[in-house]
C-alpha cells in the first residue's frame, strides 16, 4: 500500500478523533474541507434513523480577503483595512471522487487488517455533502462503523441520491425495482418491506374559513409492514402518532377569546415587569370608569350579588364565543361569575391607561368601605381585592393605599383568579384531570410573574386540547392521557408554541382525515439481515428536498391541476442504498 494513502488515512482519523475529543462543533481540515460535529441527524431530514452524533464534511466557505482603502482627511492620508463581507452561500458540497477519498481513509482506519493505519478508537459516523454531478445524482455519501460485540466487524456505506420534483407517478421506482435493487447488493433470500407515510391533517379541511395560513400543525405519522405499491393509503393495522403543535391566537380556534383575555393579561404583566405598558385597544365604547360605575349601581340595586348571578354583557360574549369558533365549540366560560370576575371583564375590555385602573378600584374600594355593596364572591377567591370584601363582611377593612402599582397589580391578581376557575372549570369539569395533578398550576404562594406563566402554560394546553377534541373529535381516554403527559411536560419545560407534543393513536380514529388525502412525505424500505447486519434499500417522496445543498431543476408547478378540480402533490425523491463491507 502506497505510503502517501497510509498517510493520508493517518492524518484524516487523526483529526477527526481531536475534534471528538475536544468536541469542536466546526473545523477546517487541509483548508478546504469543514468537518462539523453535529449532535443530532437533523441535516440528514431523518433519512438515516438514530439520534448519535455524526461527523459532517462540506466544502469550506471562501475566506474573507481584507481589503486596503485610502482615504484623504486634512491632506493626511489614512490607511484602513477591513474585511470584505461574503454573502453566506451556505452549505456547499464536495465532488463525489473527493467524498470517496474521504470515506475510504476512514474505512481503512476501522479496518484491523490495515494496521499501517492507526486506529482511532470508536468514531462517530461520517457524511459528506456531494454535488450530484455523477449519473446516480448522488447527494450525500456516509459510511458508519459495525460492531461485533466490542470488535470492529465492518462498516456500512450509504448513498444518498435524489432527483426534483414531478407528479407523473409512472416516473417513481417501483416497490420491485426497489427490491430488484436491495438483491443486488446484498443478494438475500428473504427480505421485509415497511412503509412510511405523513399527512397534514390541517390540509384535509377543506372549508373556506380555513384557507389561510397556519402556525399550528397536526401531523399524522403513520408506520407499516409489507407495503404492495408506491403511495398506497395506510392500512388501519398501521401504528400511527399524532405530531401536535398549536400557535395561540389562531381566530379559528374554539378559545379565540380566552386568547383575547390572556393577551391582555400577559399584557398587564409584562408592563409590571419592564415598566412600560402596551394597552390594547378597548374592546368597549364605553369609558372603563363608566362601566365599573354602571356595575356597582347595578349591585346597588339588586341588593347583592347572587351565587349564579351573570350579567347580559357576559351572555353577549357567549353568543359571539360560539359564532366565531369555526369547528365546533370548547366553550370554557362560566355562569357562576364573582364580582371580582365581572369586574375584571369590564375592565380587561376598557382600560387604557394605570390612571384607568386606579380610578376604577377607588371607586370599588370606596363601594365597599361605605357598605353600599356586599357582594358576593367564591371562597377560594385568592385576590386582595377578593380578601378586602370578604372582612367587609365582618366590617373590618384594612387600609388599602391605592398608589403606585398596586392598582395594576391587584387587577393582575383578579386576571389570575378568574382565568385559574376557568380553566379548573373545564378541565376537572370534564375529567381530564384533578386538582391534585393542577397543584403546581395553580400555585399562589410563588411570585405573580411566575403565576403567570403557570396560567399561559394552562392556556397553551387548553389550546392543544382543542384541536383534539374540537377538530379531531378524540374519544376522552386520548385526551385524558394527553392531558396528564402535557401537564407533565409543563411542570419542568418552559413556555414553547414550537414543541411538538405526541400522541400514540388508532389509525382508525383518524382515518376520516387523511383516507381520500395525499401524504406530504411517503417512504418505503426493503430490508434484510439482523442487529447490526440489517441493510435496508429505501426510496422516499416528499413534497419539499431532503437535500438543503444542491439545488433542483423544477421541470413542473409543484401543484399540478387535475381536470381544473384538485390538486396532485409533485413529490422529490431520494434513494438510499446501503452496502455492508465485512472485514472478516
Amino acid at each position: 500500500m502506497g505510503s502517501k494513502l497510509v498517510s493520508d488515512a493517518n492524518a484524516f482519523v487523526k483529526f477527526l478523533k481531536l475534534c471528538r475529543d475536544e468536541n469542536n462543533e466546526n473545523c477546517t481540515y487541509m483548508d478546504d474541507i469543514s468537518v462539523l460535529l453535529v449532535e443530532k441527524e437533523e441535516l440528514l431530514h431523518d433519512i438515516i434513523g438514530g439520534n448519535q452524533p455524526i461527523f459532517v464534511c462540506e466544502k469550506a466557505q471562501p475566506r474573507c480577503e481584507p481589503e486596503a482603502t485610502e482615504t484623504t482627511a486634512d491632506t493626511s492620508v489614512v490607511e484602513e483595512t477591513f474585511f470584505k463581507v461574503e454573502q453566506d452561500l451556505g452549505p456547499q458540497p464536495l465532488s463525489v471522487m473527493k467524498a470517496r477519498q474521504l470515506l475510504s481513509w476512514y474505512t481503512m482506519a476501522q479496518n484491523p487488517n490495515m494496521p499501517q493505519v492507526e486506529a482511532p478508537g470508536t468514531l462517530h459516523p461520517l457524511w459528506v455533502r456531494c454535488d450530484k454531478l455523477d449519473l446516480c445524482a448522488t447527494a450525500w455519501l456516509g459510511v458508519e462503523t459495525v460492531y461485533s460485540g466490542n470488535k470492529t466487524s465492518g462498516v456500512k456505506l450509504y448513498t444518498v441520491s435524489c432527483k426534483g420534483p414531478t407528479g407523473d407517478e409512472t416516473s417513481f421506482t417501483t416497490l420491485d425495482d426497489l427490491k430488484q435493487e436491495h438483491e443486488k447488493r446484498h443478494h438475500a433470500s428473504t427480505v421485509a418491506t415497511k412503509g412510511y407515510a405523513q399527512y397534514n391533517l390541517f390540509c384535509s379541511l377543506k372549508e373556506e374559513s380555513m384557507m389561510f395560513e397556519s402556525q399550528s400543525s397536526v401531523i399524522a405519522s403513520l408506520t407499516w409492514n409489507n407495503v404492495e405499491k408506491v403511495l398506497e393509503c395506510p392500512p388501519l393495522s398501521s401504528k400511527a402518532s399524532l405530531n401536535i403543535k398549536v400557535a395561540v391566537g389562531d381566530i379559528r380556534s374554539p378559545l379565540y377569546q380566552t386568547y383575547k383575555e390572556m393577551e391582555f393579561l400577559l399584557a398587564l404583566a409584562e408592563g409590571l415587569r419592564t415598566g412600560e405598558t402596551e394597552w390594547l385597544e378597548p374592546m368597549e365604547t364605553q369609558s372603563a370608569v363608566d362601566l365599573t360605575r354602571a356595575l356597582i349601581e347595578e349591585l346597588e340595586n339588586v341588593g347583592q350579588g347572587a351565587p349564579g348571578h351573570t350579567s347580559k354583557a357576559s351572555e353577549k360574549q357567549k353568543a359571539k364565543t360560539d359564532a366565531i369558533a369555526a369547528f365546533s365549540s370548547m366553550v370554557i366560560e362560566r355562569g357562576d361569575l364573582d364580582f371580582t370576575e365581572q369586574l375584571w371583564e369590564k375592565m380587561r375590555k376598557s382600560v387604557t391607561s394605570y390612571q384607568d385602573v386606579t380610578e376604577c378600584l377607588k371607586i370599588v374600594v370606596k363601594a365597599v368601605k361605605l357598605g353600599k355593596i356586599k357582594p358576593w364572591i367564591h371562597k377560594d377567591s385568592n385576590s386582595t381585592l377578593s380578601k378586602l370584601i370578604l372582612q367587609s363582611y365582618q366590617q373590618q377593612i384594612d387600609a388599602m393605599p391605592l398608589t403606585g402599582l398596586t392598582p395594576a397589580n391587584m387587577l393582575l391578581e383578579l386576571g389570575l383568579d378568574k382565568i385559574r376557575k376557568d380553566f379548573i372549570n373545564y378541565l376537572v369539569g370534564k375529567e381530564l384531570t384533578t386538582l391534585n395533578y393542577l397543584r403546581y398550576y395553580l400555585d399562589t404562594e410563588v411570585e405573580l410573574q411566575e403565576q403567570v406563566m403557570r396560567v399561559r402554560k394552562l392556556h397553551h394546553l387548553l389550546e392543544i386540547l382543542g384541536t383534539c377534541s374540537t377538530f379531531l373529535s378524540l374519544p376522552h381516554d386520548r385526551l385524558f392521557l394527553f392531558t396528564q403527559s402535557c401537564l407533565q411536560y409543563y411542570k419542568t419545560s418552559n413556555y414553547d408554541e414550537d414543541h411538538v407534543f405526541q400522541l400514540q393513536i388508532k389509525p382508525a380514529l383518524i382515518s376520516y382525515f387523511y383516507e381520500k388525502e395525499q401524504p406530504f412525505s411517503w417512504a418505503m424500505e426493503v430490508s434484510s439481515g439482523q442487529g447490526s447486519k440489517e441493510v435496508k434499500t429505501a426510496l422516499y417522496l416528499s413534497d419539499k428536498p431532503l437535500v438543503d445543498h444542491i439545488s433542483f431543476d423544477l421541470d413542473v408547478p409543484l401543484d399540478e391541476s387535475v381536470n381544473g378540480e384538485s390538486e396532485k402533490m409533485s413529490y422529490y425523491r431520494t434513494m438510499v442504498s446501503c452496502s455492508l463491507i465485512s472485514f472478516t
